[in-house]
Formats: C-alpha cells, sequence, structure tokens
C-alpha cells in the first residue's frame, strides 16, 4: 500500500541520507539490518523497507542514462513472525463496543467481509450498488489486481444505509470521520484492544476470520 511505501521510505531516508549511492553496498544493506534489529523492527517490516530499497535503485538502473550503474545483492530476512490470530463472535462485540463510532462500521465491514484495511477505507460510493445489493473493487484496486464484488446480507446493507444517511458533500469515502477521509486508526484500535484485553491483536485478524 501507498502507506507501507512511505513508512518504509522513511526508515531508509534517515539512514541512506547523504550516502551516494555507489556506497550503497551489501555490507552497508547488512550494516542497515542491524540497525533496524537494534530498533526492535520484526524480521517482515525489514524486508518490506529492504523490498523498497531494491525498487529504488531498480528504477534508477532503467533510466537512460541509468542513475545507478549496479543493483548491490541486496539479502532477505528469514519471517517467522508470521500470525495466525483469528476474532471469537464474542470478543468481536467486546472489541466493536470499546471502539470510537466513526471506527465500528469500518471493523463490521473487515469482519464480515475480509477485506484488507486499505481496500475499506479507500472504497468510495461508485463502488455501492444498493439496487442490486452490491459492493465492488475494480481490478487493480485491490492487493492481487483482481476484480471483486461481494453480496450484501441485510447486516452490511443496514449498514451503508446508515453511513449514505451519514455521507459528507463532496466526500467520495464510504467510512469517514467527521468528513475526513480515515488514514490511520492504529491509536483508537490498540487502545480499545487494551481497554478488553485483547492487546496484540490486529485489523489483519478480521481477514482471518472472515476466512
Amino acid at each position: 500500500s501507498l502507506e507501507r511505501a512511505e513508512i518504509s521510505k522513511d526508515h531508509l531516508e534517515k539512514y541512506f541520507t547523504g550516502i551516494r549511492v555507489t556506497d550503497i553496498t551489501t555490507p552497508k544493506v547488512q550494516a542497515y539490518i542491524e540497525h533496524r534489529m537494534e530498533e526492535e523492527a520484526k524480521n517482515g517490516t525489514i524486508n518490506r523497507e529492504l523490498a523498497a530499497l531494491k525498487r529504488m535503485l531498480n528504477i534508477g538502473a532503467r533510466q537512460t542514462p541509468p542513475k545507478v550503474n549496479r543493483v548491490p545483492y541486496i539479502p532477505m530476512l528469514k519471517e517467522n513472525n508470521i500470525r495466525k490470530g483469528f476474532f471469537e463472535h464474542q470478543d468481536y462485540l467486546k472489541l466493536l463496543k470499546a471502539l470510537p463510532s466513526y471506527l465500528r462500521p469500518v471493523v463490521t465491514f473487515g469482519y464480515k467481509t475480509g477485506w484488507r484495511r486499505g481496500e475499506i477505507l479507500g472504497l468510495t460510493w461508485d463502488r455501492v450498488d444498493f439496487e442490486e445489493k452490491t459492493v465492488r473493487l475494480e481490478a487493480g484496486e485491490t492487493k492481487n489486481d483482481d476484480a471483486r464484488i461481494i453480496y450484501m446480507d441485510e447486516e452490511l446493507l443496514k449498514l451503508l444505509r446508515i453511513q449514505r444517511l451519514r455521507e459528507v458533500k463532496g466526500l467520495l469515502y464510504v467510512f469517514h470521520r467527521d468528513g475526513e477521509k480515515i488514514k490511520d486508526f492504529r491509536g483508537a484500535w490498540d487502545k480499545a484492544c487494551k481497554e478488553v484485553d485483547m492487546k496484540g491483536k490486529i485489523f489483519h485478524d478480521l481477514r482471518r476470520t472472515a476466512v
């Protein structure tokens, strides 16, 4: 996602600013890995950053004339932090009550559909068809670039009709906070999880639950 790419870029920028491209060697990359490990970053997080670095260098190498003469070997870490969490229905209901009101529709939609956070927050009204009772994403709007369509049950239909009543003129997004697009809600999520003794739960657990 764009959000994840920007976070990776920020970490890379802090470390590599002022370093010439020719000095970005494999040992330098390994030093970066050690630096991020000292900051207690997880292997998966570091790998996303390394993938972003490799992508940057490859883009530079493909220019005419090349801005990067060679792309160094960039080692990747073994990812052993695979998560398997999911929500029991009662846990989902407890968390829902603890969340701010603007987030409850987002979480319910995720619980029912298994859509990713970015797909839900980026959902616009032109993708909702109340007559056909469908919500769709076009090819290129999903992580795997495949189009997707869901058929709303009564709960989702009611939820989106309520969101329609809360629609703000000029705002395209289905889910919002006081008329503004929701960009990041990790603070509110973590606070609610702590309140109901579910510390460590993440939004992606809803996807596994739906599956």
